[in-house]
């Protein structure tokens, strides 16, 4: 993009370009350079996150590798795989009282319940 800066500017001052046009494409480079640098950024942010979201799920396997032969969770494993339940409010609008259950996981957070069921099913 400085390139374009450069040629740009020695076209002007070679007079192949007048001062108007200058102005008006060095803006617009200047405009797309801005916007360029702005999504990049929004980019690397992304990227970081998803950096961060790899490590997090490959600690959380390691730590669920830990208690795969348990025959039932104690509530230390609980403690170190969950990091908060919760519970929503009964509903008997069907005839059957019903609640909803989310538990997010320590470094992973919530997996829907259909997606364990899949799995579960696989």
């Amino acid at each position: 993009m400085d390139c374009l800066f450069i040629r740009l500017y020695e076209d002007n001052v070679a007079s192949r370009i007048s001062d108007d046009r200058f102005a008006m494409m060095s803006r617009a480079y200047e405009d797309e350079q801005r916007e360029l640098k702005a999504e990049a950024e929004v980019l690397r942010q992304e990227i970081e996150t998803q950096e961060q979201q790899s490590q997090n799920l490959e600690l959380f396997i390691q730590k669920v590798r830990k208690y795969a032969d348990m025959a039932e969770l104690t509530p230390y494993a609980a403690h170190e795989l969950i990091k908060a339940i919760y519970v929503g409010a009964p509903d008997k609008s069907s005839g059957k009282r019903r609640q909803s259950i989310h538990i997010c996981y320590d470094l992973i957070g919530f997996i829907p319940v259909s997606e364990l069921m899949e799995l579960e099913m696989a």
